[in-house]
């Protein structure tokens, strides 16, 4: 962890570096509330379309699924995120290409649906100006991303068909390994990405598009830095130094991430063991289709789902853990190579930072370990808005 001292002679000079230890509460709500602050990865979407639920209300994560809603957003000053398509990963066959492509066809629409409810609240973005013309309006920012590229089958032209849809951002791979490369902890079928997943990195460079190498196995990632014209993203990724997981980031692969000029987005997950038990399970299924469940049905859901939450929560790690692998994973990246992405709403929130509401007291602990509000902006959103430009820049479109 850096030191006060340490933080001012990197940085500004100590000279010029202020004693943010002493700031009040006041003082830390108003720098967040000035930052442009983004989240990489957000699931949200999956509660798009629920009867009676309200996207634009301010819910209460203690009897609420749900942990992003524009009321929280305006609250916890998460100016946005990138919205995401996610489709679990099913057969290798037309067959199952068809249907998932018809699922992710759909959901795109539903986020258009409800974003596109909200006009004087949340505006979508498909560049990294319109981001900071949008913030500058002091409208919420919708942005999209795919998880998981399965339903694109073995079709590549389907991803300028999700350009147009607004997506900037997407990864090859979810939890499975699919035509595209092997995930992380999945079977090893191509010891890296496919002959397919190759000239996928070519059309997403060609796009335009932000590479995400989020659930991608160890190999598969290196054959993405070689190849990439543009630097990757890992949109919810963990540094494996604070728990040793696949789905998380190795020091060496951190460092030629920043080498390369990429980012990482610090993510809840995967920083304890997941404590997936038989009823954490069965409520999980019934969330992938919460937008089906009545009324009641999502209350019902939300109540099981917050009291299981305090006698058998899925993640053991506490907020101190998650601020020292942060800070870990700041001196090992740098400033100038991290960025935020919780996982909201897809399996992500800890004691202590169960939703977006508690976003300024990230940007505090921040602050008294040394780093400036310029070190602090960089990792809410400047490293993710040049990633942006930097993919804009390579278009070949």
């Amino acid at each position: 962890m850096r030191t006060i001292a340490a933080a001012c002679i990197a940085t500004l000079g100590l000279s010029g570096c202020a004693p943010t230890v002493t700031q009040g509460p006041a003082d830390i709500a108003g720098l967040h509330r000035d930052l442009l602050v983004l989240d990489t990865h957000l699931d949200t979407p999956i509660n798009f379309g629920r009867a009676g639920w309200d996207f634009s209300a301010r819910h209460d994560v203690a009897s609420e699924i749900a942990q992003v809603d524009l009321g929280r957003m305006a609250e916890g000053h998460l100016d946005g995120g990138f919205f995401v398509i996610y489709t679990e990963q099913g057969a290798l066959t037309p067959a199952g290409y068809r249907e998932a492509l018809a699922f992710a066809r759909e959901r795109s629409d539903a986020i258009d649906r409800e974003i596109g409810g909200h006009p004087e609240m949340i505006r979508f973005a498909r560049s990294a100006d319109e981001v900071e013309a949008l913030a500058a309006a002091d409208k919420l920012i919708a942005l999209k991303a795919i998880e998981n590229s399965y339903p694109l089958g073995e079709d590549l032209s389907l991803l300028r068909e999700f350009y147009d849809r607004g997506v900037r951002m997407a990864g090859p791979v979810h939890s499975g390994t699919n035509q595209f490369a092997d995930a992380a902890g999945g079977e090893a079928r191509w010891n890296g990405l496919s002959p397919l997943g190759r000239a996928w990195v070519a059309e997403m460079n060609r796009l335009g598009m932000v590479i995400d190498a989020s659930h991608s196995s160890d190999a598969a990632f290196d054959e993405m830095v070689a190849l990439s014209k543009t630097p990757l993203v890992l949109s919810h990724s963990s540094p494996r130094a604070a728990f040793d997981h696949p789905r998380n980031l190795d020091d060496a692969r951190i460092r030629r991430l920043a080498e390369s000029g990429g980012a990482m987005c610090m993510s809840t997950v995967f920083l304890s063991t997941m404590n997936m038990t038989e009823e954490r399970g069965l409520l999980f299924g019934r969330y992938e289709g919460i937008a089906d469940l009545s009324v009641a049905e999502q209350q019902e859901l939300s109540r099981q789902w917050r009291a299981l939450d305090k006698t058998e929560p899925m993640w053991a790690t506490s907020f101190e853990q998650y601020m020292d692998a942060l800070l870990q994973l700041i001196e090992g990246a740098g400033v100038d190579h991290v960025c935020f992405g919780a996982d909201w709403d897809g399996g992500g929130g800890i004691q202590g930072l169960e939703d977006i509401t508690a976003l300024p007291v990230v940007t505090q602990r921040l602050l008294q370990a040394g780093y400036s509000r310029r070190d602090i902006e960089k990792m809410t959103s400047g490293n993710v808005l040049r990633l942006m430009r930097a993919a804009e820049a390579a278009r070949e479109l």
